[in-house]
């Protein structure tokens, strides 16, 4: 439909300039590029707001601060570590979009019943009562999940970025230019990814029990203080 698309294609666009643009400093750019690798890695269709805030957590040592202490670290990477094992297998062949919540798979329709036949009048015919036709051997997980990958490719088809994960990226470029700074840094991406309620990463962050608000709130308040550069001297 058209209203939904052009939002999405400009969405798109959006990441897609704040990946291939230099104006990133060092902390971002290997964000990017371990989200990357780690989407390729398991298998996944896109890249995802999880995939961003794992890396986040990885490279950039201002984001890490803004998290807290050691003990919220390590509860919150265990839970990301455990995405490809755990609570993430429900998040494959499905779409992260922003705001809104995951695209489900369509349901099989449903097999006709097998019914014997009714005599309809004096000269109706016997059906046969033999044994059942065997039924179609179901997918267990185990295949089920590589034949998915199969399908869509992974991302060796340039599925590219969740909605929600571009919707970001467009965020935190916002976010840069209206600080007024040209290069983007870790932590207007964490930003941005904090802003979407229904964004996997907020998902993960409450599974570790830390409030996207907290963060936000601290991430702001940091923001509001002058740097050394910007301090008046006598």
């Amino acid at each position: 439909m058209q209203p939904r698309t052009a939002p999405l294609a400009a969405r798109d666009e959006a990441a897609a300039h704040f990946a291939d643009d230099a104006g990133l400093d060092a902390e971002p750019a290997a964000v990017l590029a371990g989200a990357r690798r780690r989407a390729v890695r398991d298998g996944d269709r896109q890249i995802d707001t999880a995939h961003l805030l794992h890396s986040l957590l990885e490279h950039d040592p201002q984001v890490r601060a803004a998290v807290g202490g050691s003990p919220r670290l390590v509860r919150l990477l265990g839970y990301l570590v455990q995405r490809s094992i755990g609570y993430g297998l429900r998040w494959q062949g499905t779409v992260e979009d922003s705001g809104a919540p995951a695209a489900a798979p369509a349901p099989a329709a449903p097999a006709e019943p097998r019914t014997s036949a009714t005599p309809t009048g004096p000269r109706a015919m016997t059906v046969p009562t033999g044994p059942p036709a065997p039924a179609a051997r179901a997918t267990t997980p185990a295949r089920a999940v590589p034949a998915a990958r199969a399908a869509h490719g992974g991302l060796r088809d340039g599925a590219g970025w969740s909605p929600a994960a571009a919707a970001a990226l467009a965020t935190a470029r916002e976010r840069a230019t209206r600080r007024g700074e040209d290069r983007v840094t870790g932590t207007d991406l964490f930003a941005a990814l904090l802003a979407d309620p229904r964004s996997r990463a907020v998902e993960v962050l409450a599974r570790a029990g830390i409030p996207a608000g907290e963060l936000t709130a601290r991430i702001e308040s940091a923001a509001e203080q002058p740097s050394d550069g910007d301090t008046a001297t006598c």
